[in-house]
């Protein structure tokens, strides 16, 4: 019999994310990472313990691919948080299926956690510390994660958006008004509409 083929973290993640990327996180399973892999189930079972693992693997796959670097200091601290809240949108809404488990496992991905840092540093240099920092970052945290989900689940430019400009304007004046403006924003000016409103708040 052929020795088994020694397979890489990245392979294994790589594996992982075509599954996520193509069925869906519904779909993410050792048997469907096994075959996208060529080999028997029992054969994953040599890498990884659980889909848990497999999880953590194909979070760190993709916040790996985050730019975490700081961003120019000569910038004011808030260009400098739009611009790491720019690289992680554009990475992580690369793979959409994928953010429910950044939340989960994000504390256990060396590549997320680079990126918390270099915002913390951001926000040290502007002042903030102790309650009012642990607020900002997780403020900026709760808001990537559901704008980034808003925008591939609920796009403005998505059938709700248009369903909502269709209810009886006398039940609800203000949806069907809000709707139609709705409907004429692109993806990138209503999240960095949003950002900038926090940053506006962060900066009071």
């Amino acid at each position: 019999m052929p020795r088994p083929r020694s397979l890489t973290a990245h392979q294994l993640a790589s594996a992982a994310l075509a599954v996520l990327d193509r069925d869906g996180l519904a779909a993410l399973s050792m048997r469907a990472v096994a075959q996208e892999l060529g080999i028997s189930t029992m054969g994953l079972y040599r890498y990884v313990q659980d889909r848990e693992d497999l999880e953590r693997l194909v979070v760190e796959r993709v916040l790996s691919d985050v730019d975490t670097g700081l961003p120019d200091p000569g910038t004011s601290w808030r260009d400098q948080i739009e611009v790491m809240a720019r690289r992680l949108r554009d990475t992580v809404g690369a793979h959409p299926e994928v953010i429910p488990l950044s939340v989960v496992h994000r504390h256990h991905s060396p590549a997320g956690l680079r990126w918390s840092e270099t915002v913390l540093a951001v926000l040290t240099e502007a002042g903030f510390e102790g309650e009012r920092r642990v607020i900002a970052l997780r403020a900026l945290l709760g808001f990537l994660i559901g704008a980034i989900q808003l925008e591939h689940l609920g796009p403005l430019a998505g059938p709700g958006t248009t369903a909502i400009t269709e209810l009886p304007p006398s039940d609800f004046p203000h949806m069907t008004a809000t709707a139609r403006t709705a409907r004429r924003m692109d993806a990138d000016r209503e999240f960095l509409g949003g950002l900038r409103l926090l940053l506006d708040g962060l900066d009071a």
